[in-house]
């Protein structure tokens, strides 16, 4: 199984708020500007997304886009397959197209590597009633894993978060199809998928797994303190309770609390961790109460207090080095990077950061690299695509199974930006 990650974008989705879940569809591209250092990454790469679960695949290398799940293999037809792939195809050129312009405008050197990442999708909410509502769409653009630029569905404006964006900023806004079309396909054609697919997976959902709990200790940075942590894994669906208590007392974020929140495994399952903070003389009872009503489980599990074995030792060590690995796959490229002056804080607002998930067909989340977009103005013929001139809404072809605002995928209208759009979406 490979586990050779490359750099990608993907917005992180809340699984659940309140009672009511969550539930998104994402398509996230990353374009490198040359072939990566490294076997396994590839030059190109997309993914189709469901609740961050991949179900869609394509490289440059393989050139074809092929199911991630086996409800999407047997629901849909041989020729949304075909279609796709040509989709897929046409993006790839669009992307190398653009990061050319991008490293010529910005007058970089091209003998390093440059990333160009996009990611656009709907996020809908669950409704007492069991619909699912539109709750926000997303369309954004990262430049070398800085923020570049993102959609404002609300106000349909185009958001430049760094002074080296306004100008194409200014141009997409003068472009009342691309905002008109990127409104209707967040708001209608998106969710009309993401409601599509929901059915078609629930369809064929794999029966409920309880999860394994673990709770362990471990020394803290402070001499004097201890980390308790609680693991769940290997349960699906993910919706699960996880409760952290002191002398039965339910601990939150104001105690000090801190969750991972709820991740995807390689094998389809779910886990979360939550830790808290405690001084080594605290003798009050703590305990982690697990309830996966799916499966049933209803465990409570209590911390004694014995001395620490130094870590997540036995418990965790696969995961550890699975992410000791990950971090070896992308040394090579995150040294080269950070010798050129790429390495550095992700900049913008969280909500707009395009976060890190494999390019390879092996959802394992991985960091992102970052570097600041050089300011050096902008010239007439890099305003073919990336700028969103005349030229780039004047036509194009049509990739069947897209439409607009809800139109049939018999539409004309296509993404003003590109020649088509995933046949998926």
């Amino acid at each position: 199984m490979s586990i050779l990650p490359v750099l990608v974008l993907l917005g992180a989705v809340q699984s659940v708020i309140g009672e009511l879940q969550m539930h998104s569809l994402t398509y996230i591209y990353t374009a490198l500007s040359k072939p990566a250092v490294s076997p396994g990454l590839h030059e190109f790469t997309a993914m189709g997304l469901l609740d961050n679960r991949m179900i869609d695949y394509y490289d440059s290398d393989s050139k074809t886009k092929v199911p991630k799940q086996d409800w999407m293999k047997k629901q849909l037809e041989d020729d949304y397959w075909k279609k796709g792939t040509d989709s897929r195809r046409s993006k790839q050129q669009w992307f190398k197209v653009n990061i050319d312009i991008l490293i010529k405008r910005m007058r970089q050197n091209e003998s390093d590597i440059h990333v160009l990442q996009w990611m656009h999708g709907c996020e809908g909410q669950t409704q007492p009633d069991g619909s699912l509502k539109f709750h926000r769409g997303m369309d954004m653009y990262n430049y070398d894993a800085r923020p570049f630029l993102s959609f404002d569905d609300a106000h349909q404006v185009w958001v430049a978060p760094t002074d080296e964006a306004l100008t194409t900023k200014r141009k997409w806004d003068n472009v009342p199809v691309l905002k008109e079309y990127t409104k209707g396909y967040l708001e209608k054609e998106c969710m009309d998928w993401l409601k599509k697919f929901m059915t078609y997976s629930n369809s064929q959902m794999k029966k409920a797994s309880p999860p394994d709990v673990y709770v362990f200790s471990m020394e803290a940075k402070v001499k004097n303190n201890l980390v308790l942590s609680c693991l769940a894994t290997g349960f699906y669906p993910k919706d699960i309770v996880l409760k952290i208590t002191r002398n039965h007392r339910v601990l939150t974020r104001e105690d000090g609390l801190m969750s991972t929140g709820v991740r995807p495994n390689e094998d389809d399952t779910f886990q979360r961790r939550d830790s808290v903070e405690i001084l080594k003389s605290d003798l009050s009872t703590y305990s982690c109460e697990i309830i996966h009503a799916a499966s049933g489980l209803n465990v409570t599990k209590v911390w004694d207090h014995a001395p620490p074995l130094g870590g997540d030792a036995g418990i965790i060590g696969g995961a550890v080095v699975a992410v000791v690995l990950i971090l070896v796959g992308l040394g090579v490229l995150l040294i080269m990077l950070y010798k050129k002056g790429y390495l550095g804080p992700a900049a913008g607002n969280e909500a707009n950061t395009i976060r890190a998930v494999p390019v390879s067909s092996h959802a394992v989340t991985v960091p992102l690299i970052s570097s600041q977009i050089p300011n050096t103005g902008d010239k007439p013929e890099d305003t073919k695509l990336l700028t969103g001139s005349k030229d780039s809404v004047s036509g194009g072809s049509v990739d069947s199974g897209v439409s607009y605002s809800g139109v049939s995928s018999n539409s004309n209208k296509s993404d003003p930006r590109q020649d088509g759009e995933d046949s998926g979406v």
